[in-house]
């Protein structure tokens, strides 16, 4: 099953871990290992921010974000996949992002969870944009390192 939510308000880890723990009930269905990875807003030492404001295209976000997890499904044998994805004005520490993956076994939702946070930032239709404490504002741009993480996946098709 996959569950995807672009969303302003915040959640609750521990209960989005536990609904991937009910996957685990039917004949089949054989819980081994769930993955998760939670993101948060850092704040910059050398400019303080004050927020980060994250914008999105409606429609089109979701759908690339069911895309992302679905190739996932097909890669590795998982069970459920949630995806949430915050936006909205956002200060340092709170959560982003949380991407969770079960699966019979650990390997394939280690790697399947990877992949997903690895395509989202770099695929999906998300825009950054940093308030400094300063008054400054900077759009966020894509880093040479997330689009490296995201072309290794395309070597192991």
């Amino acid at each position: 099953m996959i569950s995807i939510s672009v969303q302003e308000k915040d959640f609750d880890t521990g209960e989005e871990y536990r609904e991937l723990q009910k996957g685990n009930t039917g004949a089949n269905t054989h819980i081994g290992g769930i993955a998760i990875f939670t993101g948060q807003v850092r704040d910059l030492p050398d400019k303080p921010l004050k927020f980060m404001r994250l914008e999105h295209y409606p429609g089109m976000t979701e759908k690339s974000l069911q895309h992302t997890a679905e190739q996932a499904t097909e890669r590795w044998p998982v069970i459920d996949i949630r995806i949430i994805h915050r936006i909205g004005d956002l200060t340092p520490g709170e959560q982003i992002v949380f991407v969770g993956v079960s699966s019979a076994h650990r390997e394939a939702a280690f790697a399947a969870c990877e992949f997903i946070m690895d395509i989202l930032k770099t695929s999906a239709p998300f825009w950054k944009k940093e308030q400094h404490l300063n008054g400054d504002g900077d759009w966020v741009d894509a880093k040479n390192t997330d689009q490296q993480r995201a072309e290794r996946w395309q070597d192991s098709d």
